[in-house]
This record gives C-alpha cells, sequence and structure tokens, in this order.
C-alpha cells in the first residue's frame, strides 16, 4: 500500500510543484497520472522514490515512512521501486546486458558491480527479463545502437532485476510514436496483471489512460483535481484538468 499524505514540494525558486497531495494506491493497481506539462506529475513520482525531496508531507510504503529514512533503511525501501523514465537513462556506451544488470545495483557488493562482476544466477535474471520484452538477441549491443522502442524496453527489464513490488514509470512514451507507445504499455500492463506489481505511470494521451489503467489520478497545478476510474473523466472533468482549449483524444 502506497500512502501519500498532504504532499507539497516548492523549488528554491519559489516554483510550487505540489501543493497539498493526498491519496493512497492498493497493492496492485495501475494508475494512470495524469496534467498538462509542468503540472506536476514527474514530480510527484520522483517525490515517492526521494529522487527529488519532499518539502513537507508524508509518504507511506508498506508501513515505511519514506519521507523520514535515509541511508540504507531507504536503500532498502529503494530497492523495491522499479523507475522507467522518458528519456531511457541508459549508459549509451555499455551493451544492454550491462544496462539491465545495473538494476541489481542495490543487492550486490558496490566494488564488484564497478568491475562488471555480477553473480550467474543475476545474469540469467538479465537474460530472462530481456526475453520477456521481445529484445533477447540484443543482450550485447551497445545501448546506443538501440531504437526508441527497444531502449525503453531495456528499461523496463532493467526495472524488473530489481524484483520491485511498485513500478513508476515517468513519461515513458512521450517520445515515442503511437504504435511503440501501445508496445511499451502493453508490457506495463502484462507485468502488473501477471505479476501482480503495483503501477504509477505518467501519461498525456487519455485513449491510453482508457486502455491500460485501473485508475486515473490527475494533476493540475500541482493540486488533485481527480482521481476515480478513467471512464469516469467526462467532458466536464476534461476541462477541469485540461482547461478549455484543449483537445480530447480519445
Amino acid at each position: 500500500m502506497l500512502k501519500i499524505k498532504n504532499l507539497t514540494k516548492v523549488y528554491e525558486d519559489g516554483t510550487v510543484a505540489l501543493k497539498d497531495v493526498s491519496f493512497e494506491v492498493p497493492d496492485g493497481e495501475f494508475v494512470a497520472v495524469i496534467g498538462l506539462s509542468g503540472s506536476g506529475k514527474s514530480t510527484l513520482l520522483r517525490c515517492i522514490n526521494r529522487l527529488i525531496e519532499p518539502t513537507s508531507g508524508e509518504i507511506w510504503w508498506n508501513g515505511i515512512e519514506l519521507s523520514g529514512v535515509s541511508g540504507e533503511e531507504l536503500r532498502r525501501a529503494r530497492r523495491q521501486i522499479g523507475m522507467i523514465f522518458q528519456h531511457f537513462n541508459l549508459v549509451n556506451r555499455s551493451s544492454v546486458l550491462t544496462n539491465v544488470l545495473s538494476g541489481r545495483l542495490g543487492y550486490v557488493n558496490p566494488i564488484a558491480s564497478v568491475l562488471g562482476r555480477f553473480p550467474q544466477e543475476d545474469i540469467k535474471r538479465a537474460h530472462a527479463s530481456l526475453a520477456r520484452v521481445g529484445i533477447g538477441d540484443k543482450a550485447e549491443n551497445r545501448a546506443d545502437e538501440l531504437s526508441g522502442g527497444q531502449r525503453q524496453r531495456v528499461g523496463i527489464a532493467r526495472a524488473l532485476m530489481q524484483e520491485p513490488k511498485m513500478i513508476l514509470a515517468d513519461e515513458p512514451v512521450a517520445s515515442l510514436d503511437p504504435a511503440l507507445a501501445h508496445s511499451i504499455m502493453r508490457h506495463l500492463q502484462q507485468i502488473n496483471k501477471e505479476d501482480k506489481i503495483t503501477v504509477l505511470c505518467s501519461l498525456h494521451f487519455l485513449d491510453l489512460v482508457q486502455q491500460y489503467s485501473t485508475r486515473a489520478i490527475a494533476l493540475n497545478q500541482g493540486q488533485l483535481v481527480f482521481d476515480g476510474t478513467p471512464k469516469e473523466i467526462n467532458d466536464e472533468k476534461f476541462i477541469e484538468i485540461y482547461g478549455r482549449e484543449a483537445e480530447r483524444i480519445g
């Protein structure tokens, strides 16, 4: 269970990215986080795993207050939270396999990982993760040799290496064409359903929200303005989330 209580983030320049946001996510849900660019979606996801430090509020994950821990306790909690990034966040000159193995950094000896020495069990797991997302034959390729869709699949395989209980996907399909976007979303949906992994995924387009998520949370100027099923986003709610000038797609 993820519990967000009165979460607020104010950046040093005075920008209020999140304002008093509260919601809960039961285990196993697929939650789409929606809103205009700059509404606070990425800030929310990055606050949850403490890539960004919240200004105030509480973040509870499986009984641990993430907003109040540090050091080894925070590292142990982060092992259970996979992260997928819009711009992939891969080491371009390293092999696909090495990028995927980096998902085990929270579990192995730091010195051994720097030297590229991972247990055979982890190497087998990495190959299996790549096969699961359909690029098992790309393990020895350099990351920068892959297409955008393939690179995002590497990001998913890397997240799976953490054996996560929750995955945070920060605009994972924003830089992909529609066909590739659906492919990536299907992989996330499969992981959610088959592995019972909670997914929080920030998205722009309502057709993706309606097809893949079980619930939607909407932000507008850092405030929570909607929390419900995608089917509940009628024209009135759409305007509240996106504004009157936005064009409804899906």
